[in-house]
């Protein structure tokens, strides 16, 4: 810029304002037809990029389109308030140098930010693509605090532009942080929470969480720096602050690595003799079920002699997580019990009530 600076003192200054007209038409004709051929080469290179297997090629191309674009015009601008400087004096074109500044710290920070983000979406796209895990929790965390890091690196750089001393606001800010920090506790406190979540991990993007103290149930979404929104099971967005999971114990259940059925099955009294055999018929039936884990408990046993039933407590656990498929298969355990149950000739039991229809005694009738 100061070679252009020069340049400008020693062929501009002192002619005539056609010429001055003529210098700024030849600029920003030049910066027109420089962005138009800027824009059609990045737009090849992007049908390129796409044709390989890299995500970082696809990310920094497309992220550079438009702050590349609004860069030439930056850079065209200050041309032009440049050559309308050496004319006309006046102390506004004296701001331009540091508008140029900002506007080039922007672009930068505009391409950076869009490039965090570009890559973090084709790294998550590209591991479910080749069928692995990909950590949404981590990628995001780690998105997050680098567009943290270029959003405040980008307001220190224009603040200095503009003549800021950045050591004063450092000193300032580290005093002003304590007032700051009594004022927005609670902010605090949820940024902090949210930082012990992408740290511990104690769930993740996607993930079926519970929590019986706060009513807390569904799909986590998405887990940012004050609260993290789950879309509960009637499809309505439940935001709940992150220093709230700090206080409360949370159940992660798409963790589990097994599903439970566990039912207790009440037999008739007259069946009393038909037990023995149906318990070791259902424990058969068990150890065969192809859906059934066999590294896992698996009871069958006659429990306890109920009001009105003779129980029976079976426990098993599937290979399967998903719910879907864990309650076919509880379905077809269940029509398997019961057909062992007919088949020896018992049946289920259910609460009965004898009616007594002879004399009342003589006892009953003098209280009545």
């Amino acid at each position: 810029m100061d070679s252009f600076d020069k340049w400008v003192d020693r062929h501009v200054t002192g002619e005539t304002p056609v010429m001055l007209f003529v210098y700024v038409g030849i600029v920003l004709l030049t910066v027109l037809v420089f962005n138009f051929i800027l824009r059609r080469v990045l737009a090849r290179m992007e049908k390129k990029a796409l044709q390989t297997n890299m995500v970082w090629d696809d990310a920094l191309v497309y992220a550079a389109r438009k702050p590349a674009s609004y860069l030439v015009w930056v850079a065209g601008f200050s041309l032009v308030a440049q050559i309308v400087k050496s004319e006309l004096s006046t102390e506004l074109l004296g701001a331009v140098p540091a508008i140029r500044t900002i506007g080039v710290i922007t672009c930068l920070s505009w391409f950076l930010l869009r490039f965090i983000r570009n890559a973090q979406a084709a790294i998550v796209t590209r591991k479910i693509g080749f069928g692995a895990g990909a950590d949404r929790t981590t990628i995001d965390a780690i998105g997050q605090i680098l567009r943290i890091l270029v959003v405040i690196s980008a307001f220190l750089m224009c603040l200095q532009s503009l003549g800021f001393s950045i050591a004063g606001i450092l000193a300032f800010g580290g005093i002003g942080g304590i007032a700051i920090g009594f004022a927005a506790k609670d902010l605090l406190a949820n940024f902090f929470g949210g930082l012990m979540i992408h740290l511990d991990r104690p769930f993740a993007v996607g993930d079926w969480i519970r929590s019986s103290e706060k009513q807390i149930e569904g799909i986590v979404e998405e887990i940012g720096w004050r609260i993290t929104r789950i879309r509960t099971f009637d499809k309505r967005p439940l935001y709940v602050p992150n220093s709230i999971f700090a206080n409360i114990t949370v159940e992660n259940a798409s963790r589990m690595s097994n599903r439970r059925i566990k039912e207790t099955i009440g037999l008739r009294y007259d069946d009393i003799g038909k037990i023995e055999s149906i318990v070791e018929d259902i424990r058969a039936m068990m150890l065969v079920h192809p859906e059934i884990d066999q590294s896992q408990t698996r009871l069958a046993t006659f429990t306890q002699f109920n009001e009105f039933s003779l129980d029976i407590m079976v426990d098993m656990f599937t290979k399967t997580i998903s719910g879907a498929e864990f309650h076919k298969i509880k379905q077809d355990v269940l029509l398997k019990i019961a057909g062992i149950i007919e088949r020896r000739g018992a049946e289920i039991a259910y609460p009965t009530r004898i009616n007594y229809n002879g004399p009342i005694p003589e006892m009953e009738m003098e209280k009545r």
